[in-house]
C-alpha cells in the first residue's frame, strides 16, 4: 500500500475512478488513526495521554491500493476537496428500477 500526501491521494483517486468507470469498482475505507505502528506494551508502562488523532483513508481498485493520513487541522479542507471529487467522478451510476406496487402485492 502506498502512503501519499493529501493532494497526491486525491489526484490518484481521480485516476482510479477514471479506470474503474468502464468496468470495476473502487472501495474506500476511513478510520481513526492515532499514529502508532506498534501495539501497546503489556508491561504496565503508561500509554500516551490524549494523543492527537488522525484519519486514515484507504482506496483500492483491483490490485492498486493507495492511502493517506489526514491531520485534524486539514480535515475540513480535505473533505471539501473529496466531496468535489466525488461529485465530478460518480456520475455514471445506474438508476435502480423500483418494483411496481402490484407486483409486490402479488408476492
Amino acid at each position: 500500500m502506498v502512503l501519499l500526501g493529501n493532494e497526491e491521494f486525491l489526484a490518484e483517486l481521480s485516476k482510479l475512478f477514471q479506470k474503474a468507470r468502464a468496468s470495476g469498482s473502487v472501495t474506500m475505507t476511513m478510520k481513526r488513526y492515532d499514529g502508532r505502528t506498534k501495539p501497546h506494551p503489556r508491561d504496565g508502562t503508561p500509554a500516551v495521554k490524549d494523543p492527537e488523532y488522525k484519519c486514515l483513508v484507504r482506496a483500492q481498485s483491483r490490485s492498486k491500493k493507495i492511502s493517506t493520513v489526514i491531520e485534524q487541522r486539514d480535515v475540513e479542507k480535505f473533505t471539501m476537496a473529496y466531496s468535489n471529487l466525488l461529485k465530478t467522478s460518480v456520475n455514471g451510476l445506474k438508476r435502480l428500477k423500483k418494483p411496481k406496487k402490484k407486483a409486490m402485492a402479488a408476492q
